[in-house]
């Protein structure tokens, strides 16, 4: 609706019924332009003009106007699309198939901008979105990325992130990376991630840029190319050299003797599996009491702890017994 059918049409609703008269003490118009607005909302169907006189005007029930308007406004968009559609085929099939080399990496520029791509990405996702993530961030690193809660929950799309071990040590992080995990996400852990990229399928990847070792307000979106096709292999060849990190932790344990320890993960509290996913990372002691908001001291306390319940002599082979129990 424009500006002033919708001052109209609500204060035709809170009145039921109602006359010009009456609309004019509510509304800032003139007698012409209200007529001229009332004729316009009958035409659309979003009031009657109702017989006898003086002439009156009631307004169609707001929950019908609202499936009415969204119906109208989604025939918009289709068309929208489909003459997009039309338009880019039509572009393809004049320049031979293919974009121009100068076309192939856009620059966004504005984190407005950045975030509504970050989005579209993950909206126009068919199978899988891949990320690479590391300092420095945007927005708050622990804010989670609610575009990929709804996704998860509402499509079932593939989420697969390698997280820089540093962004483990940020206070409040490693929380947020398990609320993911347990949504579906699939993550892992890396010593050295060396960009952040979000990579939508194998059609579209956007690359913060950096300038002086500062995140800019600007990214690369590489579309189809060599240069996509090097990106999609180099997060390939990190994942699968970078560690799980398994939520599947859980305290519904089988009753009975457990004489070799294996399925002791009921007594994992939450924090243990926090410090679990810090040691396979490969964080020091000093990285892992700023993260948890212990001493050092506890640090050493509660690795000697995990380390006696799994059988480890070293603090390397309880994160690889973690690892092959399934508990990181």
């Amino acid at each position: 609706m424009s500006e002033p059918e919708e001052r109209v049409y609500e204060a035709l609703t809170r009145r039921r019924q109602a006359t010009q008269v009456d609309l004019l003490g509510d509304v800032a118009l003139s007698r012409a332009q209200l007529t001229r607005t009332l004729a316009r909302l009958v035409d659309r169907g979003l009031a009657t003009r109702l017989p006898g006189r003086p002439t009156r005007y009631a307004a169609t029930p707001p929950d019908q106007v609202a499936t009415f308007l969204i119906a109208e406004r989604e025939r918009d968009l289709l068309r929208l699309r489909t003459h997009a559609d039309q338009l880019a085929k039509e572009i393809r099939l004049r320049d031979g198939g293919g974009r121009h080399p100068a076309e192939l990496v856009e620059v966004i520029e504005g984190a407005a901008n950045l975030r509504a791509t970050l989005v579209r990405l993950q909206r126009e996702a068919r199978v899988q979105i891949r990320g690479l993530d590391r300092a420095p961030y945007l927005d708050n690193p622990v804010s989670g990325n609610s575009e990929e809660t709804h996704q998860l929950a509402d499509r079932g799309l593939v989420y697969r992130v390698i997280y820089d071990q540093s962004a483990l040590a940020i206070p409040g992080r490693m929380a947020e990376i398990w609320r993911g995990i347990q949504s579906g996400e699939r993550a892992r852990v890396a010593s050295n991630v060396p960009m952040k990229m979000m990579l939508c399928d194998d059609r579209l990847a956007l690359i913060p840029a950096m300038t002086g070792g500062q995140l800019a307000d600007a990214a690369y979106l590489v579309h189809p190319s060599s240069l996509l096709d090097a990106v999609g292999e180099l997060f390939e060849a990190l994942w699968e050299r970078a560690v799980a990190i398994n939520r599947s932790i859980v305290v519904d344990q089988p009753a009975g003797p457990d004489p070799a320890g294996e399925g002791r993960a009921d007594r994992l509290s939450d924090r243990d599996i926090e410090l679990i996913g810090l040691l396979a990372g490969g964080a020091t002691d000093e990285r892992i009491a700023r993260t948890l908001g212990w001493s050092v001291r506890t640090v050493h306390r509660h690795v000697h702890r995990i380390m006696a319940m799994v059988g480890a002599e070293t603090r390397f082979q309880a994160g690889m017994e973690a690892v092959r129990r399934g508990w990181v």
